[in-house]
């Protein structure tokens, strides 16, 4: 694999809970997500957005993936579908994600299995998830 090259960006989020609300979050780059907490309330709630995350991520790696392969222009469409497994005891956390890359594009099966071993190796979501980071909450 070629070298990784870091780009720096402003990241992280904000969220923000009105008295009588739900969640608004923002970026440092402007975007804004309203939160739902209703099971059946169409929109994000706090676990859609992780697994979005890890969704977006796998989708933009495998294409770096397909670029470091030279297989770039054969790539058409790449959809994640990324689901979870919560555990049964406490404390609440998902215990296993389910990602499903489908590839489309003139490669073979084994230029697309590569893709997808590739893109869950350079994804940072991925990366961060398998690596149990620490987590540190301060008041403010």
């Amino acid at each position: 694999m070629s070298e990784l090259k870091v780009r720096t960006r402003v990241t992280g989020a904000t969220a923000v809970l009105q008295p009588g609300g739900l969640p608004v979050v923002t970026t440092p780059t402007g975007g804004t997500v309203d939160v739902v907490t209703g099971v059946s309330a169409p929109g994000f709630n706090p676990l859609d957005l992780l697994y979005a995350s890890l969704a977006a991520c796998m989708v933009i790696s495998a294409r770096i993936a397909a670029n470091r392969l030279g297989v770039a222009a054969q790539l058409a469409e790449v959809r994640a579908e990324v689901g979870g497994e919560k555990a049964a005891d406490e404390p609440s956390r998902v215990v296993r994600f389910n990602i499903r890359l489908d590839i489309s594009g003139d490669l073979d099966a084994a230029t697309k299995q590569r893709i997808v071993e590739d893109a869950e190796a350079i994804c940072t979501v991925s990366n961060t998830l398998r690596a149990t980071p620490e987590l540190h909450a301060t008041l403010g």
